[in-house]
C-alpha cells in the first residue's frame, strides 16, 4: 500500500460525516507507519477505546471505515479466529460493527465482522507478528496476503451496502 496523507484519509471515509471524519484521532506516527506491509491501516482512538478506524486503497482510491467495538469484556479470555487475515488468538479478536454507507447507515443499520483487536492484520498474514497460538496452513505467504485483501474488500463492499451475504 502506498503512504496515505492525512488529508486523503480523512476524505476516504465512507461510513461518517465530513465533520466527523475532520475530528477524529488519526495516528500520531503517520509517516513512520510500515506502508510497504500493509494491506490496510487500522488503528484505535486512544480517547474512545471503543472506536476503531481502516483505511486502504481499493480500485485505486483510497477508502477508510468508522469501526465500534462492545466495550464489555468477557471472563474469560477464548481461542477465536479473526475474519480477515483468519489468524487465531487468544482473547485477542474484536466483533468491530461498522455502520453502513449512506442513508442505511443514518437509519441505525451496521455490519460487523471479527477482526484482530489490535488490526495488524497485514503483520499476521506476512508473519510479521506473532500470536502463539499459530494453527498450521498450507497457504504461502502470498496466497494470505491475497486472502486478507479478499475478506477486507468484502467487508468494505457490505460497509458500502454492495453486499449482504
Amino acid at each position: 500500500m502506498r503512504e496515505l496523507t492525512e488529508s486523503e484519509i480523512r476524505t476516504a471515509f465512507l461510513n461518517c460525516s465530513k465533520g466527523e471524519a475532520k475530528r477524529l484521532n488519526l495516528p500520531r506516527e503517520l509517516a513512520d507507519q510500515p506502508w510497504a506491509e500493509l494491506d490496510f491501516l487500522g488503528w484505535r482512538d486512544p480517547q474512545a477505546p471503543d472506536r476503531a478506524y481502516l483505511v486502504t486503497i481499493l480500485d485505486d482510491r483510497p477508502q477508510a471505515v468508522v469501526l465500534r467495538s462492545s466495550s464489555a469484556a468477557t471472563w474469560q479470555p477464548r481461542r477465536s479466529i479473526c475474519s480477515l487475515c483468519v489468524t487465531t488468538h487468544t482473547g485477542g479478536v474484536s466483533l468491530l460493527v461498522a455502520p453502513l454507507a449512506g442513508p442505511a447507515g443514518r437509519q441505525g443499520n451496521s455490519v460487523g465482522a471479527y477482526m484482530c483487536s489490535d488490526l495488524a492484520c497485514p503483520l499476521y498474514a506476512r508473519g510479521l507478528r506473532e500470536t502463539g497460538t499459530r494453527i498450521h496452513e498450507s497457504l504461502t505467504r502470498e496466497q494470505r496476503i491475497e486472502r486478507l485483501r479478499e475478506n477486507l474488500a468484502g467487508f468494505l463492499a457490505k460497509v458500502q451496502g454492495g453486499e449482504t451475504g
